[in-house]
């Protein structure tokens, strides 16, 4: 990294406003999901997330160059995993607090080295077992109070659905990886969001509803967030390294938290207090394993 990109401070606070963004985009999720059919928040989300992203390709002068792509089925295969993805996650957050459903999303790091045993015949390492045995610890720890809980009942989908959407983050992850040894960041969230918009819309004939007034500025205050929590997050990857910015993806979850304290007044739940540090020990172990991969490539 060049000494003119290598500035964590900024790469930090970079990270920490992705954070706060991507919490804003879920609030709106939440708000709107009574209302609004889960297809048509995914196509506004989508579709409005295209204006920031096109505004930063612009101000790089990446836009359209950095469009041409050499891997169509590449990037159908991402896109396709990340729509599907986006479409778990906001099921999800509708069925349970913002917090606990971004906990969840902890877990695709801890898929993709797991996955990475599988698909590319890594070794089973003990850092790998360890952060397998935290994840599945934690899950059970905010799973397993809720089942026979009648009360609590219309949680256990939203739990299935979380654990899906890390799932398909950790696949859609494993292809970013893939493609990007010949395309652009700003082209792989483009078609991302373009193919995720198109997804979106094609539940149109299922039934969308009208929409006006705050419905419609959540809705569009979601796409707004979520491309600028994109941005955020690329700008922060080329100005500080990963491993400077990896203990600040924990304290991204202190804004779900505050979301749910302070907006929807929901309280944590004791299952969620216990899961908590088991998954971020997991993802941690999962993220250090990585980080020794790559060391190990480079000797």
């Amino acid at each position: 990294m060049t000494d003119a990109m290598d500035r964590p401070l900024a790469g930090i606070l970079l990270r920490l406003c992705s954070g706060v963004l991507f919490t804003g985009m879920m609030v709106c999720v939440k708000v709107v999901s009574t209302e609004v059919p889960l297809g048509q928040t995914v196509f506004f989300r989508s579709a409005f997330a295209l204006l920031p992203i096109v505004i930063f390709m612009i101000w790089r002068h990446e836009f359209p160059r950095a469009l041409a792509t050499r891997r169509p089925a590449g990037h159908l295969l991402r896109s396709g995993l990340g729509a599907a993805a986006m479409f778990a996650s906001f099921a999800a957050v509708a069925r349970l607090p913002v917090a606990e459903a971004t906990l969840l999303a902890q877990l695709a790091p801890v898929a993709m080295a797991v996955g990475g045993v599988f698909l590319l015949g890594e070794r089973f390492t003990r850092h790998r077992a360890a952060a397998l045995a935290l994840v599945l610890g934690g899950v059970a720890a905010l799973v397993v109070p809720d089942l026979g809980n009648g009360e609590q009942a219309g949680r256990l989908p939203g739990y299935g659905l979380g654990i899906l959407a890390a799932l398909l983050t950790a696949g859609a992850l494993v292809t970013v990886r893939r493609i990007s040894r010949t395309e652009t960041p700003a082209s792989i969230a483009f078609y991302f969001v373009l193919v995720t918009a198109l997804a979106g819309l094609a539940t149109w004939p299922l039934g969308w509803v009208g929409v006006s007034g705050t419905t419609l500025s959540l809705l569009i205050l979601a796409g707004l967030f979520g491309g600028a929590a994109h941005i955020c997050m690329t700008l922060a990857l080329r100005f500080a390294e990963v491993s400077r910015l990896a203990p600040f993806e924990y304290v991204a979850l202190i804004w779900p938290v505050l979301a749910d304290l302070l907006i929807f007044g929901l309280p944590l739940s004791p299952g969620f207090l216990v899961a908590l540090p088991l998954v971020l020990g997991g993802a941690g172990l999962a993220a250090l394993e990585g980080r020794r991969f790559r060391w190990r490539l480079r000797r």
